[in-house]
């Protein structure tokens, strides 16, 4: 196919088929191919580790899983910086084996459909699985199991495999995320405490302000410590929020709130904030000239002509003092909403309310969980998930972890004898707690089979940390679940039918018609 780039790995690929001029998230072509080539050279690395029988060291593994979260959707919009993740690919690759191959660079370059779609779909998984395992690695936590098996399942994609082969290392790649989401949840609760059910504010102050985006709560950490007593007040924004929940936190009172909502609103909610704005990591959309000279990027994220917040040297903190100076020349945020919105519900609070939560069930007070974890996007269809929030019967519960959130979070949807019925669990990475909840409640209710308990699963998604998660739920067990608005396009008809022959997938249709085969 005679095309400038080649991309389908977020669900809003051009018609759900494949951006081919210009990627629907603002990617132009050149960055596209230039993270194909970085792929394929990565794949070369790890082929070269492989064969040379090198141990995966921690300095490789995490350059290995910084250099693909940075080809997430929305992570990285600038060519130069992933030109030079692939020039360190390479300069790696010569010391450890120079004869090492270039394996073949893009999507197209495989000719058949199914094993491209095997192909896509564990490259997909594995930036998941790297976004997390990096998150993880930044506070100092690492699972060898799960970064030799990224070395392995990227030299993998080097040969020529069968269908079964493929299919089995997409399977491992759900147990590396499974790996991968405990090993952040460890990270996080050790370092940060176990998140709290906590009231966060929506309203803004008086004070300038600088709001935080993405999901590194380092990060937050490092800049609200260099904030502290300069009267300056700090915002959440999109998947930063659960961050108000861990009892770390609590002590800076000029965490002031949370400000806006899911990602692709951040256009306008970027240019009434005032202040500087940090993204953190991935969900950074084309920068606007409203806010443009207030925006700062840091970690794997970039954006062509955006300050860039140098990483942290060995030992010490990023030096956040650009923004701050910025912030006080800057006047306080325009209130966007007054609400208060409850947050908190990671497996440890939930888990502490198991009684309440068996009894509601056992009386028939509660009828039914629905997962609608996930991500937010722009696309019209995802009202859908709005609308089965307001339409559900008020007998269920929520159980939602995510951007995803960001659709009925703030409606007053009511509780059932004093449980909400949204139950935040925080970021995308904690869809693990609503996994972990999940296989505890099969205990207490003793069943043998997860898929027994009163759950159904309607899973909104848009980028590959989703496919990541997706993968985590299928090894742990979990069928039956509804992906939407719509099937990833990279899934092929061959392996759409294996997913939905072998696990039950299915596509999301019409809110009552979903809602009746759930309760049903």
């Amino acid at each position: 196919m005679d095309a400038g780039m080649f991309c389908f790995q977020c669900q809003e690929t051009c018609a759900n088929k494949a951006c081919t001029v210009a990627g629907v998230c603002g990617k132009g072509a050149e960055t596209a191919n230039a993270m194909d080539r970085l792929i394929a050279e990565l794949k070369r690395l790890a082929a070269a580790l492989e064969n040379k029988s090198e141990k995966v060291d921690g300095d490789t593994a995490e350059f290995l899983m910084r250099a693909m979260f940075a080809t997430l959707t929305n992570a990285n919009f600038n060519s130069e910086r992933i030109a030079a993740f692939t020039r360190e690919a390479q300069e790696r690759t010569k010391r450890i084996d120079p004869s090492s191959p270039l394996p073949p660079v893009g999507v197209l370059a495989e000719s058949n459909e199914d094993i491209r779609s095997l192909k896509e779909l564990l490259t997909y998984g594995l930036k998941g699985v790297c976004a997390y395992a990096d998150h993880a690695a930044v506070l100092g936590f690492h699972d060898n199991a799960v970064e030799q098996f990224l070395v392995h399942a990227l030299a993998s994609l080097t040969k020529e495999l069968s269908a079964d082969e493929l299919t089995g290392l997409v399977l491992e790649c759900g147990n590396a995320a499974v790996g991968a989401m405990a090993l952040l949840d460890k990270a996080n609760t050790e370092t940060f405490g176990k998140p709290e059910i906590t009231k966060v504010k929506t309203s803004v102050g008086t004070n300038p302000g600088i709001l935080v985006s993405g999901h590194d709560l380092l990060d937050l950490k490092e800049l609200l410590e260099q904030t502290e007593g300069t009267g300056i007040d700090v915002y959440t924004h999109g998947e930063m929020l659960p961050a108000h929940a861990y009892p770390f936190f609590h002590k800076y009172p000029h965490l002031a709130g949370n400000y806006g909502g899911s990602w692709y609103t951040q256009n306008r909610e970027f240019a009434s904030f005032n202040g500087p704005i940090l993204m953190t990591t991935n969900c950074i959309v084309p920068v606007q000239d409203a806010y443009r000279e207030r925006i700062f990027t840091t970690g794997v994220t970039g954006y062509p002509g955006v300050k860039h917040i140098a990483d942290r040297k060995p030992g010490a903190k990023k030096d956040f003092s650009e923004i701050i100076v910025l912030a006080k020349q800057c006047k306080a945020p325009e209130q966007l909403d007054n609400q208060t919105l409850v947050i908190g519900f990671a497996h440890d609070q939930v888990l502490a309310l198991a009684d309440r939560v068996v009894e509601a069930v056992k009386s028939g007070a509660i009828r039914r969980f629905i997962v609608m974890a996930g991500c937010d996007g722009r696309s019209r269809k995802r009202e859908y998930f709005t609308r089965v929030a307001e339409q559900l019967p008020k007998d269920t519960v929520i159980l939602t972890a995510g951007c995803a959130k960001y659709r009925y979070n703030k409606a007053d949807l009511g509780d059932i004898g004093g449980i909400p019925r949204v139950l935040d669990a925080g970021q995308c990475n904690d869809s693990y707690s609503l996994a972990v909840i999940a296989l505890k409640l099969k205990e207490v209710f003793g069943l043998g089979d997860v898929n027994d308990l009163p759950l159904s699963f309607d899973i909104a998604w848009y980028e590959q940390k989703a496919v990541a998660v997706l993968l985590a739920l299928l090894a742990l067990g979990f069928k039956k679940i509804r992906l939407g608005p719509t099937l990833p396009a990279f899934l092929s008809p061959g392996v759409a039918a294996l997913l939905v022959k072998n696990f039950g997938i299915q596509g999301t249709t019409e809110p009552d018609a979903d809602i009746a085969d759930m309760l049903g």
